[in-house]
């Protein structure tokens, strides 16, 4: 009877993966994503607009992550990385990818699968085919470095071509000297290591993973700097993109006042009265070109704005 048992878990687990996609459902992936109501790409994840991303990379990863904070998205952080291309930010569409250690039954299960719905070569290359402009590749490699190195220069120009943005991979990379040669090209990995990727399966693409203490789903955008990766929801991009940029012009404005004399510190680094609010508004009048957002998206802000 005890070997009985032993048996229908892997059993089990054998007919979910046989009938699991290698990708995530498009109606799975909407239900995810609900609360995005804006355009989504094909298979089903937002669709955040390039204006938008253009935005993000100006942005403070600070500010954003306050704001995500005060709405209790508390786990979108993750730092700790080393860079190729540190100076480079990263700002994109997110595209997961989830890697586990490999065993020989789950692997036949999931070749057999990415087969039958057309899917060629190694599975590390299946997350590459799907990448669209704009796109980063996001991927849990269980922080494995040593055969655990994801992609080369190979797979990292593929990766370029397609995206012209990088990848933030919780796992290693090789050909670092390769990839370094991408001009553009910005990765967010664990470690470099000249071993080939061994012993690591890809078990799904789109959908959610753990990178670190975050958590990241396809069609969040992502924004890497030099201090870490912080995963946007798709629902909350334009609100957390306006936020950023109007606590940067507070802080411009502040700062440019405070070199002229005008207010002391204690005016500017506590809330601010009527008068200097006032005048907040009116530098943003005479200032039209420092102003990213449109004149919507800053009107219904300040509606909400309690200062």
């Amino acid at each position: 009877m005890q070997k009985v048992f032993c048996f229908i878990p892997v059993l089990l687990l054998a007919g979910k993966l046989a009938a699991q996609q290698i990708a995530m459902p498009k109606e799975q992936l909407i239900a995810l994503t609900g609360q995005w109501t804006g355009e989504r790409f094909a298979d089903g994840r937002p669709k955040v607009s390039d204006s938008l991303i253009k935005r993000l990379a100006n942005i403070s990863l600070e500010d954003c992550w306050q704001y995500l904070q005060n709405l209790g998205y508390n786990n979108q952080f993750e730092s700790g990385w080393k860079n190729v291309h540190p100076e480079k930010v990263l700002a994109g569409r997110v595209v997961t990818a989830q890697f586990m250690p490999s065993r020989p039954d789950v692997d036949s299960i999931i070749k057999a699968k990415g087969k039958a719905e057309g899917r060629i070569g190694a599975t590390n290359s299946w997350p590459i085919d799907v990448l669209k402009l704009g796109d980063v590749y996001v991927a849990d490699g269980f922080s494995k470095v040593i055969n655990g190195t994801l992609i080369g220069d190979n797979l990292g120009n593929a990766i370029y071509a397609k995206t012209q943005t990088g990848v933030i991979f919780d796992a290693g990379v090789r050909d670092l000297q390769g990839l370094e040669a991408i001009e553009g090209f910005a990765g967010y990995v664990r470690g470099f290591d000249p071993s080939f990727l061994k012993d690591v399966t890809m078990t799904g693409i789109n959908y959610p993973i753990r990178i670190g203490r975050a958590i990241a789903l396809p069609g969040d955008l992502v924004l890497g700097k030099k201090e870490g990766v912080v995963f946007i929801p798709a629902h909350l991009a334009e609100k957390t993109i306006v936020y950023c940029e109007f606590i940067a012009l507070k802080d411009e404005f502040g700062h440019a006042r405070l070199k002229a004399g005008t207010y002391m510190p204690g005016q500017i680094d506590a809330s601010w009265t009527d008068s200097i609010r006032h005048d907040f508004l009116q530098w943003l009048k005479d200032n039209p070109s420092k102003v990213p957002m449109t004149r919507k998206q800053l009107d219904d802000f300040m509606k909400e704005r309690t200062w």
